[in-house]
C-alpha cells in the first residue's frame, strides 16, 4: 500500500506563483514514475509534469517554461513549482506515482493517487 498526500493549493492571482507537495509513504519498494496531473471541470485529467522511469521529466506544452517540477528522493516527495500562473491552470491537481510495493511479504506493482488539491487562479 502506498500513499499519496499533497499540499500547496490555494487561491492565487493570474501572474503569481505556488508550490505544490506530494509526499508518498507506505510499503515501497520503487517509485518509477512520479508526477502531476490536473483535472478542470467538464474536462479530462491531463498530465502536468512527470518523471518517467528514465529519470527524464515531460511537461505539457501548456506548462513548459512556466512550471518545474522537482523531487527530494531521499524523502520519497515530488514538488511542482507553478510561476506566471493562468486562469486556465485552474483545476484540481493530483499527484501520482507508480512502482514495486512490497505489501505482505509480495512484490507487487502499484499505481497511486493523492486525493488532489484544489489551485484556483482568479483575481
Amino acid at each position: 500500500q502506498v500513499q499519496l498526500v499533497e499540499s500547496g493549493g490555494g487561491l492565487v492571482q493570474p501572474g503569481g506563483s505556488l508550490r505544490l507537495s506530494c509526499a508518498a509513504s507506505g510499503s515501497i519498494t520503487s517509485i518509477n514514475t512520479m508526477g502531476w496531473y490536473r483535472q478542470a471541470p467538464g474536462k479530462q485529467r491531463e498530465l502536468v509534469a512527470a518523471f518517467t522511469s528514465g529519470g527524464r521529466t515531460n511537461y505539457a506544452d501548456s506548462v513548459e517554461g512556466r512550471f518545474t517540477i522537482s523531487k527530494d528522493s531521499a524523502k520519497n516527495t515530488v514538488y511542482l513549482q507553478m510561476s506566471s500562473l493562468k486562469p486556465e491552470d485552474t483545476a484540481v491537481y493530483y499527484c501520482n506515482a507508480a512502482g514495486i510495493t512490497n505489501y505482505r511479504s509480495a512484490y507487487r506493482p502499484y499505481d497511486s493517487w493523492g486525493q488532489g488539491t484544489q489551485v484556483t487562479v482568479s483575481s
